[in-house]
């Protein structure tokens, strides 16, 4: 029928003119008698459910009622169009071509009150995250097609078999049934609206239900509408648990809510790209600015930079970053370049934001200015508050590496920066450590900062960053600090007792040695109460240096009172001037570096550490 509908108006003329072509005109005859037919039949199917005309086809649903019959009215309508473009080349002013486009305005009616219903009342099955969910609009194409197939007798489907039918039917959710099912009149009706001229109407209707729809689950992610004013007056307490409500969003919003609605316009609207395009951007434009603005908002908010806010900065940064190729993706058309823009400006402010902060982290490290020394040699303040900031920065190493690489051509960038900042504390801590009086202490103070910077390297992922020779340079720096402590901290000690001679013998006399045991204990006893209040606050770190100093005292004394021993004592009696045993001594050791003064008895502390200094002595 629609070869009788399309005549080229030459045709026609040539039907007319000849007297002789009586096939032309038998021909047109015919079409005539078609013309009226299909008029009537699209009146009466059109009448049916016209909503003015009947109660009944006011408050029913023809798709809900008959999805054969809304097949059918689909048909029908398309049926009317090809008669009005036929009427329209024979006569624009024909009877019937006006009685054919009032019956197409009242169909146009009832398909945008189906399109209204439809989408009204499956909300819930046409939410994003159930659309999101599908793999690719072919599945969707699919799915829908089967199950739309599915839902027609046997005898209409044709070349689909019973069984076929069954496996379809049974493979899916009732859930996924009703939204391919609504998925599918849909995109009829969408297809039969434009193509009849009514798309704009169509899409009006779509738009506004869809819109709402973004914007509520907007709104149910706790994204808000933000102007720089407002921002600039909320407290960081406030804006921090805005930022966590928005990172918690953005992932939900970009690949649910967004891409859903991408998804769920592509397969509706695929007879036309700039209806579809058009109308996705018209859907979710507003709401995916609205989304992407707030990083720049906080990135310009901070104009007073300070490391605590440079992780929220980060944390912003890398959400949009990972999510950069759905971003790309849903939003990939002219219409929407706006938005991809606003993310896109939305990283640049951040990673200008977090260089910014990096750089006056590093600067508040130089300028600390506190001048009170730790009591006892230990931890500084400044080196547990920077090594916390940089292994939570080393937790952001991918956006760090995206961050900084472009002002840095070398591809280690990360690594050379982290270095960078443990060594201007260490050469802070040098600074801080020349305050000390006793060389010693300074050395004590030392090791104890850089072993917790070594601490915090190895269990975190500092250690991956910095790599093995890093850290086996700065253990071995630690080795040295601790060793030049024991060597200063203990020298008075060491240098009490008499140095064997080349062949290993000491030679001196009774007296002499009797004066060098005075010297030991005087030496022992004053170093012992001068670093009683000393602190090496890491276990392993204090127990190795116990060892060490029992190493470096031990073997000496222990040789002195082998060689001396038969006078000093006196019929087994110990003599006066010996105090300490090397036993006493280990004790005493071991009662080193807690922090708690002189303690007056080598009792204060744990039996199995004593223990390990007493081995440690006699080794």
């Amino acid at each position: 029928m629609s070869s009788i509908f399309y005549h080229s108006p030459r045709h026609r003329a040539a039907t007319s003119s000849s007297p002789l072509n009586s096939n032309s005109r038998a021909l047109y005859s015919f079409s005539i008698s078609m013309m009226d037919e299909t008029l009537s039949a699209a009146e009466e199917m059109i009448q049916k459910w016209n909503p003015e005309a009947s109660t009944f086809a006011k408050f029913t649903s023809l798709f809900y009622e008959s999805r054969r019959e809304a097949k059918q009215f689909i048909n029908t309508v398309m049926d009317l169009q090809r008669a009005m473009q036929f009427l329209a080349s024979e006569n624009s002013n024909s009877v019937e071509l006006v009685r054919a486009q009032n019956l197409m305005q009242i169909a146009m009616k009832r398909l945008q009150k189906e399109l209204y219903q439809i989408l009204s009342t499956n909300r819930a099955h046409l939410d994003p995250e159930s659309i999101s969910g599908r793999s690719s609009v072919t599945s969707m194409e699919d799915r829908s097609r089967r199950t739309s197939a599915s839902d027609f007798d046997v005898d209409e489907v044709g070349s689909v078999e019973f069984d076929e039918i069954q496996v379809v039917g049974d493979s899916i959710s009732e859930v996924e049934r009703v939204s391919a099912l609504a998925m599918s009149d849909l995109k009829a009706i969408a297809d039969c609206m434009i193509s009849t001229g009514y798309g704009k109407e169509c899409v009006q209707i779509y738009k506004m239900i869809r819109k709402s729809i973004v914007d509520e689950g907007l709104y149910r992610l706790g994204v808000e509408r933000l102007n720089p004013r407002k921002v600039h007056k909320l407290d960081w307490d406030v804006l921090d648990i805005k930022i966590k409500s928005w990172l918690k969003a953005v992932k939900i919003a970009v690949k649910t809510l967004f891409t859903g609605e991408r998804i769920l316009c592509d397969y509706i609207f695929s007879s036309s790209d700039f209806i579809r395009e058009s109308c996705f951007n018209e859907i979710s434009r507003d709401g995916a600015l609205m989304l992407f603005q707030f990083p720049e908002l906080i990135a310009v908010k901070w104009k007073k930079k300070s490391h605590e806010k440079m992780f929220r900065s980060l944390d912003l940064y890398d959400s949009i970053a990972n999510l950069w190729q759905d971003i790309e993706s849903t939003f990939s058309s002219e219409s929407t370049s706006i938005v991809r823009s606003q993310s896109l400006s939305s990283l640049i402010k951040l990673s200008e934001s977090v260089r910014t902060m990096l750089s006056e982290f590093e600067s508040t490290i130089q300028k600390d200015s506190r001048k009170s020394l730790v009591q006892g040699g230990g931890i500084h303040p400044l080196t547990t508050q920077t090594m916390g900031d940089l292994c939570l920065l080393a937790d952001y190493t991918a956006p760090l590496s995206e961050i900084l690489i472009s002002t840095d051509d070398n591809d280690d960038v990360v690594r050379h920066r982290f270095a960078w900042l443990i060594l201007v504390l260490l050469c802070k801590l040098d600074g801080k450590a020349d305050r000390y009086k006793d060389a010693a202490l300074s050395y004590l103070f030392l090791a104890n900062n850089l072993n917790h910077v070594l601490t915090n390297v190895t269990k975190s992922n500092l250690n991956i960053i910095l790599g093995d020779e890093w850290i086996a340079a700065h253990q071995e720096k630690l080795k040295l600090y601790t060793a030049n402590y024991v060597r200063m901290g203990w020298n008075k000690v060491v240098s009490s007792l008499p140095t064997p001679g080349e062949d290993g013998e000491i030679r001196i006399s009774v007296a002499e040695a009797k004066s060098c045991l005075e010297r030991f204990n005087v030496a022992f006893e004053a170093t012992y109460r001068l670093q009683a209040s000393w602190v090496v606050p890491d276990s392993e770190l204090r127990d190795e240096i116990k060892v060490s100093i029992c190493k470096t005292i031990g073997p000496v004394y222990r040789e002195f009172l082998d060689k001396f021993g038969g006078a000093l004592f006196v019929d087994g009696v110990k003599s006066s001037l010996v105090r300490y045993d090397t036993g006493d001594l280990g004790n005493y050791i071991s009662d080193l570096f807690y922090g708690t003064g002189v303690s007056g008895s080598s009792s204060s502390h744990s039996s199995g550490s004593t223990s390990t200094k007493r081995n440690s002595w006699s080794r």
